[in-house]
């Protein structure tokens, strides 16, 4: 039976460590948030690499006459792998997250070592932090949405909307990974 998002339970249970602080509901839910924080940016691409319309000019490499086409594998590719980097993040609330789950080769049932989750995901949550701001203080720029070939109207606002969960993704990682050191550390005195 796996550990469940709302009970954090499993997790001291399963471990075999010495009874330490358990993974609190608002740190189950933060991370449960950044990892759906890349779901409405991926299902948008995922949309357009279908062919719906995404009101880029005609001509341009993202307007929908060219899809579904070779970029589409691209886009839906950079949508698997946005996705499941965030899910990393239940890792940091999750038992497969403090120990190698049995069916991975040679190391399976092994504890992971504190900083081997915490350093990838401590630069991690500063990199997508930094792209997510640079990202939003540039969304309106000439080379952005800005360009005339860009959508606008009822187009702009929909790739808004579905990119703006990303900043959010950074912040709620670092607060996560925090959490996971304060834990961790505490359970390896």
């Amino acid at each position: 039976m796996t550990a469940s998002l709302v009970d954090p339970q499993p997790i001291r249970a399963k471990t075999g460590a010495r009874p330490g602080p358990v993974v609190s509901r608002p740190i189950h839910l933060a991370a449960s948030v950044a990892s759906l924080t890349l779901v409405p940016s991926g299902l948008w691409r995922i949309a357009l690499a279908f062919g719906a319309p995404a009101g880029f000019a005609a001509g341009t490499p993202l307007h929908a006459d060219n899809f579904p086409g070779a970029l589409s594998f691209y886009l839906i590719g950079l949508s698997v792998v946005a996705e499941l980097l965030g899910l990393l993040t239940l890792g940091l609330v999750q038992h497969w997250g403090e120990v190698l789950p049995s069916w991975v080769p040679l190391l399976g049932g092994r504890r992971i070592p504190v900083l081997a989750a915490v350093v990838p995901a401590a630069l991690g949550a500063a990199a997508v932090t930094l792209i997510s701001v640079w990202g939003a203080w540039t969304w309106n720029g000439p080379d952005n949405m800005g360009h005339p070939d860009a959508p606008d109207g009822i187009a702009y606002w929909v790739m808004t909307v579905c990119y703006a969960p990303l900043l959010l993704w950074g912040p709620l990682l670092a607060v996560v990974t925090a959490a996971y050191y304060r834990r961790r550390r505490h359970q390896s005195r």
